[in-house]
């Protein structure tokens, strides 16, 4: 197994003794990696919303950062258009999400060529929800049928670096964690780099789940995936739809703050920040941040796990 995978060893017990022992965030190197998740925008507003926590968030010298593609292709345009400007005009590494949904294996070979011809190296390569709620996923009859198989079909287009999704609490379309963890095999097996996880609010859902991947075979690198709340409310249909749990205490915290967003914000940083710290005294050292397009708390948190400003914009450097 690797690092990501073992169980804890001495210098991680001695530091799980150090966070209990010492200010929570004293001290930290600033040697964890981190990457953050993006939307494409719907308005020359939101645009710019975003480019400023493109901006902001550059100098953590992020491992790539990532942009959605929504369902059935629906953000097609938008999502290349973002893609393609990060690659342009930063110097973060850009990838693009790419789904079966509703395309043809050839449609899906057009796309991604479209993005390798834009410089663009990674895809974070999914099976993807299905346009309308609640309905099944049906494989277009000329694509592909899984994540997998998207996965295999990308490398035989271009050396794509590809990522894919896993699920600490069990993807709700899983049979039982077996089942989703032999899914999640296949689709390292078939090429992929390494998992991103769902959001998830403790700490033991994730090593849980990264020790039955272990026994499981799983050596890949496995990157939690982090999302500060900043809307309770659509928080809860995010948990809801990806089978994600929100403790009773986290529910608890948050009761009574709708009319309070500079609360929020700030339980908000505490409780992700206080989820990240354990996740580091548990040897994790790649945080993947679901930003909603707003860079202040993720920057914050990354700010406690001692991230510095690194780099400066192709812009700013010029």
């Amino acid at each position: 197994m690797n690092a990501q995978n073992k169980p804890l060893g001495f210098s991680e017990l001695e530091e799980a003794k150090r966070a209990l022992d010492v200010p929570l965030f004293a001290g930290l190197s600033g040697d964890a990696d981190v990457s953050f998740e993006f939307f494409p925008p719907k308005s020359e507003k939101m645009e710019q919303t975003l480019w400023d926590s493109v901006i902001t968030l550059e100098p953590l010298n992020p491992r790539f950062v990532s942009v959605t593609y929504g369902a059935g292709g629906s953000t097609r345009e938008r999502t290349h258009a973002t893609v393609a400007r990060i690659a342009k005009e930063t110097n973060i590494p850009a990838a693009a999400h790419l789904t079966c949904v509703d395309a043809s294996k050839d449609e899906i070979k057009e796309v991604a060529t479209a993005y390798w011809e834009a410089g663009v190296r990674h895809i974070v390569a999914l099976r993807g929800d299905p346009p309308s709620e609640g309905q099944a996923f049906e494989p277009h009859p000329q694509g592909y049928a899984s994540a997998a198989e998207l996965v295999a079909g990308l490398k035989d287009i271009a050396p794509f670096e590809i990522s894919v999704a896993a699920y600490p609490e069990t993807h709700p379309e899983a049979n039982c964690p077996q089942t989703d963890l032999d899914n999640l095999k296949r689709k390292l097996d078939a090429g992929a780099s390494r998992a991103i996880t769902q959001f998830f609010f403790t700490a033991e859902a994730f090593f849980r789940f990264r020790d039955a991947a272990g026994a499981a075979g799983i050596d890949a690198e496995l990157v939690p995936g982090i999302l500060p709340v900043s809307n309770v409310a659509q928080t809860r249909k995010f948990a809801g739809m990806c089978g994600a749990e929100i403790p009773a205490w986290m529910n608890d915290l948050f009761d009574g703050l709708d009319d309070h967003p500079s609360a929020r914000q700030l339980i908000a940083a505490t409780v992700a920040a206080e989820l990240c710290r354990k996740l580091y005294a548990g040897g994790v050292r790649q945080f993947h941040f679901y930003t909603l397009n707003r860079a202040e708390l993720s920057y914050a948190i990354c700010h406690l796990l001692g991230k510095r400003p690194e780099a400066q914009s192709k812009e700013l450097s010029a």
